[in-house]
């Protein structure tokens, strides 16, 4: 087992050079035969990869103690998906499984209907040159096959933070986002040394660049569900350094995915286009090198060691390489970019909201890196905790919502000052009335109160473009409402499925607006029989219990609850003591209504009739997930395409019956 797993590691450096060269050779002499060999190489490191993910697989579902990765992750009595889930615990695990992705990718891609596109050895190339780093760093610093020098009776077992549905789904959906940003990468420096500048790159990367969206959206939310349910400190984004590392390219690659459309559409915005991806692709490596190098604190590290240095020399190498090829196809880029003719138009809001999100995404990046920073300049570390993040990234964001909400209702080309304030006007009454609405209801505080109307106000510009278009398909076709609406998703799936994604931020807005401004938390020790209160519920401690489970001790408190004096049931908060961890992992018990959460967390107990409990009420969370969910539904709509307007619904939209500034 050793030497195959090790085998194929090192195969996978042969072939990839191997493929490099074939395809350089394959470029200089038009040779159809190298690149067809470099392609056949592909396959081979794609087949050469899932071995040694199968392998390890193997391994950790078998116990195999032998190997150093296995015991240090897993232990006998850890359930079986868990010890699979391992697979990507570590450092050399989440390497393989880096690779392995990345292969897969680049298989696809190099067998894809756009195979023999003149852009695809190059494309094939440079994607190979970073499996060719993956391969090597795990050879030289990070091989999951290497051997133990005493073979232990058990392992260490894993993380009890880790032992959670969401390492199940977290890893694996930021990974195929990671992994995915390489691909639009590679054709955009690919169509730069061919001196391509048409958008030729952009619609064969579109559906790539949706699905690493996709991606890194679910990763997120994924990520954020995790913490909120197994951490036990009742939030679900900290500003925590790793964090900041997974939201930093989707920052940037929601600016892509908008001003792209520009420059499909109008031939505009070519070089925000090429600096967005080259961009979003560095920042994946960058956030890679923070998990890996421990130059910061963070409960998602992976710990310090070489392997920073190797990614961040590689970094700087895919770094330098860029701007290279950037500045020496500039005049290229410059001299094809076509001039935004007004800047009150759609146009120029698509330009505002790049400049929207890259302002916050260098906001969370100087606030990450600050410490670093510090420290270099002063010897002094200064840590930049949620407060900086919360002032700085609210007012952003803010920003960001009201130009979603006027995006939609702004004309391409040039707009009218007149017909943007009609179009705005039943949206503005909606976020007026909310404002009102919540100020009477007795709701504090400026700030929350104008997010809410502006989300508001968001929300009901999307709906009415839905409205407005479903009654002009309905006058043209003489269809009933749901065929209508259903038909004109349909047709224009890119830019409705857009819309489904941007309701969905505005509920999870609503999520983070209103957990993030109203909490209510206590901190309590009961006896037994003993009830308090938090808002509409009430909880009445009934004892405590332990059992064994797993091998594992568990202590679960009892408690009764009654929610607007309605019992809703026992909950059960837990701690659970590991034999192979010295700390107890904390199990929250939580309680969802569609407008606030119950989330209770055993503390500590003196006794088994004396508890100490901690809980907190916090407003709408579940609108998060739920927000999240669209998003993911309407990012499916946009990835599968759609027709144009058929033409009686055309003609309707461009007589004024409807407006076509979505």
């Amino acid at each position: 087992m050793y030497l195959i797993g090790n085998i194929t590691l090192y195969l996978g450096i042969v072939i990839a050079v191997y493929s490099i060269i074939a395809n350089i050779i394959g470029i200089k002499k038009k040779s159809t035969k190298w690149i067809e060999s470099a392609r056949g190489g592909v396959l081979s490191i794609v087949f050469v990869s899932l071995i040694a993910s199968f392998l390890l697989l193997y391994l950790l579902g078998t116990s195999q103690f032998q190997f150093e990765y296995v015991a240090a992750y897993t232990s006998l009595n850890l359930p079986l998906v868990y010890k699979l889930t391992a697979f990507w615990a570590g450092n050399a695990g989440s390497l393989l499984l880096w690779t392995v992705l990345l292969c897969i990718y680049t298989g696809i891609l190099v067998f894809s209907k756009a195979k023999h596109n003149p852009l695809m050895p190059y494309v094939s190339s440079i994607l190979l040159l970073n499996i060719l780093f993956f391969f090597t760093v795990m050879v030289i610093g990070g091989s999951p096959f290497t051997m133990t020098e005493m073979v232990p009776a058990d392992g260490k077992g894993l993380n009890p933070m880790l032992q959670h549905p969401g390492m199940i789904l977290h890893p694996i959906t930021l990974y195929l986002g990671y992994v995915g940003l390489a691909v639009p990468f590679a054709f955009a420096i690919g169509a730069l040394i061919l001196k391509r500048m048409d958008a030729e790159w952009i619609k064969l990367t579109r559906r790539w660049t949706i699905t690493a969206w996709l991606f890194l959206t679910l990763g997120n939310i994924i990520g954020g569900w995790w913490a909120y349910l197994e951490l036990g400190w009742g939030g679900y984004w900290a500003w925590d350094p790793v964090e900041n590392a997974s939201f930093l390219p989707w920052l940037t690659v929601s600016a892509f995915l908008h001003s792209v459309m520009i420059q499909e559409r109008k031939g505009m915005l070519k070089t925000w286009n090429i600096s967005l991806v080259i961009i979003s692709y560095l920042l994946t490596i960058f956030g890679t090198f923070l998990v890996r190098s421990g130059v910061l604190t963070s409960v998602h590290a992976f710990g310090s060691g070489p392997l920073g240095t190797y990614f961040l020399i590689f970094l700087a190498f895919m770094m330098l390489l860029s701007i290279y090829v950037v500045i020496t196809r500039y005049q290229l880029i410059k001299k094809e970019s076509i001039p935004i003719e007004s800047y009150f138009s759609k146009e120029s809001s698509f330009l505002l909201n790049n400049l929207i999100l890259v302002a916050g995404a260098f906001a969370v990046l100087w606030g990450t890196m600050y410490p670093l920073i510090s420290e270099a300049v002063t010897g002094t570390k200064v840590n930049v905790g949620p407060p900086y993040f919360d002032a700085i990234m609210a007012p952003i964001l803010l920003l960001l919502i009201l130009l979603m909400a006027v995006c939609p209702l702004i004309a391409w080309q040039k707009a009218t000052v007149e017909k943007l304030l009609k179009n705005m006007l039943w949206p503005m009454i909606i976020g007026v009335i909310t404002a009102v609405l919540l100020v009477v209801s007795g709701i504090k505080g400026v700030f929350p109160i104008i997010g809410l109307a502006s989300t508001a106000f968001m929300f009901t510009s999307h709906i009415q473009e839905f409205i407005q278009g479903t009654r002009a398909r309905m006058k043209a076709t003489k269809e009933n409402m749901f065929k209508a609406v259903i038909t004109l998703t349909k047709k224009n799936q890119r830019r409705y499925g857009g819309y489904i994604v941007h309701i969905g931020i505005a509920i999870i807005a609503v999520g983070v607006i209103t957990s993030n401004a109203y909490p209510q938390e206590v901190l309590k020790t009961v006896e037994t029989g003993e009830s308090f209160t938090i808002g509409n519920y009430e909880l009445t401690f009934v004892g405590l219990r332990e059992y064994t489970k797993n091998g594992n001790g568990i202590v679960v408190a009892d408690i009764d609850t009654t929610y607007k004096g309605k019992n809703i049931g026992v909950v059960n908060p837990e701690k659970v003591f590991y034999e192979t961890w010295p700390e107890p992992s904390t199990e929250v018990a939580i309680k969802t209504h569609l407008t606030d959460d119950l989330y209770v967390v055993l503390s500590s107990w003196e006794n088994r009739d004396k508890v100490t409990l901690q809980v907190k009420v916090n407003p709408f969370v579940s609108w998060i997930w739920a927000g999240g969910i669209i998003m993911v539904i309407g990012t499916a709509v946009a990835l599968i395409g759609g027709k144009p307007s058929s033409s009686r619904v055309g003609h309707a939209l461009r007589s004024g019956k409807v407006n076509e500034n979505g």
